[in-house]
């Protein structure tokens, strides 16, 4: 990996990177389409290609599970597999101990899985993982850390936490003696939970491991927790981490995360709702969550956002036509999943956009004006943002702050 910062924002920690990976230059701040089992949802690559996208996710648990190691390997790995011919990330399957917590249980040697599809037992150590994401040839891989929720509390954060430093460096003793480290790069996952205390011990932990790593996560987020714990551990985990090195927000991809996290010095960041909530129905606009089912865009002509360049908005396939198919038919899922791809890398490009010009602060104003203006801006966003310079209601006093987290309206309709 080469990591280059090209300009930082004079207010904020926002900063403009340029990575170059095997499979090309992806430009930072950006956001990471998540491709699960080697395919984002209903698109093609040439479909991602056409968007612009520089580099999905794909996800190592399942990708073990189906199509399994030997396909991979026989294949030449996940980018031949898929047809993806530039950068690709790997999660390590750590995520999988949350979320199939009935099916896994915990030692120190690694995680006992029983498969979901099959109930047959698969010990992932952290050699296994990083062995795993050897045959799916990935550019960036990810250590094998022991996950809890973000709502857990108790001894077992800090457990969870130390355990992660430990098999950190079994990850990278693997990783080096495997020779795979000159073409892939790993990266540590900062654990801790919600405690400022563990993830401080973490973070020193892992940073003076910066040697052998290419870059950092911040993982054990967007697990429920409420936005104003979250922010305040983005900020202190951004502010620790090495500024030579690349940082990763996992789960992230509210429009309003992303501009905080990067406001905040995030680089990257991962989530599937723009895709799922697609398949829900809702297209996302710089004017806030347009849920396409409700009966007023039936008669609806116009397209989702007439100023956006995706396929689904330039070839003007309508409002009206989307309310008659989506939820109902997979073309409208296709559609929407191909505007909402582009919404978020339009957020994030001209991000990179005012980062560069010196108009950072400006251009976090008028999103922020635009997607919350007409129902309130989120408390927590307005808190991380005066955090680092930026006063959401500066120069309108007649501004709307709201409680809460502000994604619960995201399936209402704005407009």
């Amino acid at each position: 990996m080469q990591f280059e910062v090209l300009a930082t924002c004079n207010t904020t920690r926002a900063r403009v990177s340029r990575m170059k990976l095997p499979h090309g230059v992806t430009l930072l701040p950006t956001f990471m389409p998540v491709a699960t089992q080697a395919a984002i949802k209903g698109l093609t690559p040439q479909q991602m290609e056409g968007l612009g996208v520089t580099l999905i996710l794909n996800n190592t648990y399942h990708l073990n599970l189906r199509p399994g190691i030997e396909v991979l390997r026989e294949a030449g790995g996940a980018h031949r597999l898929q047809g993806w011919n530039h950068n690709l990330l790997t999660d390590s399957g750590g995520f999988q101990l949350v979320s199939l917590n009935k099916f896994t249980k915990i030692t120190e040697e690694g995680a006992l899985f029983a498969s979901p599809f099959t109930g047959e037992p698969t010990m992932l150590t952290p050699e296994e993982s990083i062995s795993i994401q050897h045959a799916i040839g990935a550019d960036i891989i990810m250590q094998l850390d022991d996950v809890v929720s973000s709502l857990t509390v108790g001894p077992r954060v800090g457990e969870a936490m130390k355990r992660s430093v430990r098999w950190l460096d079994r990850c990278i003793e693997f990783h080096e003696k495997s020779g795979r480290n000159t073409v892939q790069n790993l990266f540590a996952i900062v654990q801790g939970g919600l405690d400022p205390v563990l993830r401080d011990e973490c973070l020193d932990e892992m940073v003076r491991r910066r040697e052998s790593v290419a870059g950092y996560a911040i993982g054990g987020l967007s697990g429920g927790e409420e936005k104003d714990i979250f922010w305040r551990i983005i900020r202190q985990c951004a502010e620790k981490l090495p500024a030579d090195k690349p940082r990763y927000s996992m789960g992230i991809g509210f429009a309003e995360d992303l501009l905080v996290c990067v406001a905040l010095g995030v680089d990257m960041a991962d989530c599937v709702f723009p895709t799922r909530t697609a398949r829900f129905g809702v297209a996302l606009t710089f004017n806030g969550p347009l849920n396409l089912k409700l009966g007023k865009h039936a008669k609806d002509f116009n397209p989702i956002d007439s100023t956006c360049p995706c396929p689904t908005c330039s070839d003007r396939i309508s409002r009206a036509m989307l309310h008659h198919t989506v939820t109902h038919e997979t073309a409208a899922a296709h559609a929407v999943t191909l505007h909402n791809l582009a919404f978020q890398a339009r957020v994030l490009g001209q991000a990179r956009d005012a980062i560069m010009n010196g108009t950072f602060p400006t251009y976090l104003r008028r999103f922020f004006a635009g997607y919350f203006g007409d129902v309130g801006y989120p408390e927590w966003c307005v808190n991380a943002l005066r955090s680092v310079g930026v006063d959401l209601l500066e120069g309108n006093p007649n501004a709307k702050v709201v409680k809460g987290d502000g994604a619960k309206w995201e399936y209402s309709d704005a407009m």
